[in-house]
């Protein structure tokens, strides 16, 4: 009976639904895999189970290490099986209704504690024009924790030395205050290497005078997490993230934080919390 039935539902989904053929394909396995499953471990069968049976399957699929994703996907072969069981009044009830897809985890990438920040902020020549654009790129990620692409976008005039603020034109257009520390820095590049710049001319550049791209800035983190010695992955995001935990740790509120960074939703900055006590 059931296979009948399961046959039916494949021509249906193959003639009908209009999905490609990778999405057919993987539905039909899922399912497959599922009717096998029954045969093996219940005494249900594809029309007999209840939302118990589809969680207990699940849980089943993660224990066997499957990946969220796959899980995920599994739910939504089901629940097209299952909807379509309903529509036809083969069952009375979708065992799959109200049923959430599991949420990946989201891993944080590694964070510099301020020792680990003074050690490659150390390895830092200044004495060249190179070494001194990739400390004060370097400084401003960390104090202000910007992104990769607004360090690219920054130009000549969305930095105020004098008032000590810093302008991100985004759809929020964010200001950010910049310690002394940051300023100097950023000072003393301007004066030595951007000699008579047009206020639109970038705040960064190679030693082309083109604007950084995005390339140059993974080669530059690529090379200092080569000669610092630390044993964590050092990048652009890795700073921004150690920028929100020292943040944190000085108790500066989510709200402030969120502006300065420019989350639309708060909830981005509350899963850091977990972390801010490490």
């Amino acid at each position: 009976m059931s296979e009948l039935i399961l046959e039916k539902y494949f021509n249906y989904i193959k003639e009908e639904k209009k999905l490609s053929v990778n999405t057919v394909e993987a539905y039909i396995s899922d399912v497959n895999q599922f009717s096998d499953y029954l045969k093996a471990n219940s005494k249900y069968n594809i029309l007999t189970i209840n939302k118990t049976v589809i969680i207990t399957y699940l849980s089943h699929l993660q224990k066997q290490g499957k990946a969220v994703s796959t899980i995920s996907r599994n739910l939504a072969s089901l629940r097209c099986l299952y909807q379509y069981l309903l529509n036809n009044n083969l069952i009375s009830e979708d065992p799959t209704f109200n049923l959430k897809s599991p949420k990946s985890e989201r891993k944080l990438p590694s964070v510099l504690n301020e020792t680990e920040i003074e050690v490659l902020l150390s390895h830092i020549n200044t004495d060249t024009e190179k070494g001194l654009r990739d400390r004060a790129m370097i400084q401003l990620i960390i104090s202000a924790g910007l992104r990769v692409s607004e360090i690219l976008d920054l130009n000549i005039e969305d930095i105020n030395i004098d008032s000590g603020l810093l302008q991100i034109r985004d759809n929020n257009h964010r200001i950010i205050p910049l310690d002394d520390r940051t300023l100097k820095i950023i000072k003393s590049y301007i004066m030595k290497y951007r000699t008579n710049p047009s206020s639109s001319d970038p705040l960064f550049t190679n030693l082309y005078g083109e604007r950084l791209t995005r390339q140059g800035i993974w080669k530059i983190f690529k090379h200092y997490n080569k000669v610092t010695g630390i044993k964590k992955n050092i990048t652009p995001h890795t700073l921004r993230h150690s920028f929100v935990m020292h943040m944190l740790n000085k108790g500066v509120s989510l709200i402030k934080l969120q502006k300065m960074l420019g989350h639309s939703d708060i909830s981005t900055i509350q899963s850091y919390l977990i972390y801010s006590d490490d």
